[in-house]
């Protein structure tokens, strides 16, 4: 029972691969990386403009 091997998963995907959900998952990833850019320079021309008005 014990030395049984693993099951069995197929590499190849049962259905064929999707182009329109492909593109949206990528257009959603790239709009998801563009909104981290811009969130992140947004903190720290914050916190640069709020150094500057402390001292």
């Amino acid at each position: 029972m014990l030395n049984r091997p693993p099951p069995y998963f197929p590499q190849n995907q049962l259905s064929p691969a999707d182009d329109k959900r492909y593109r949206n998952f990528k257009l959603i990833v790239g709009g998801l990386v563009i909104l981290a850019v811009v969130l992140v320079t947004a903190i720290g021309f914050g916190i640069y403009y709020l150094v500057s008005w402390l001292f």
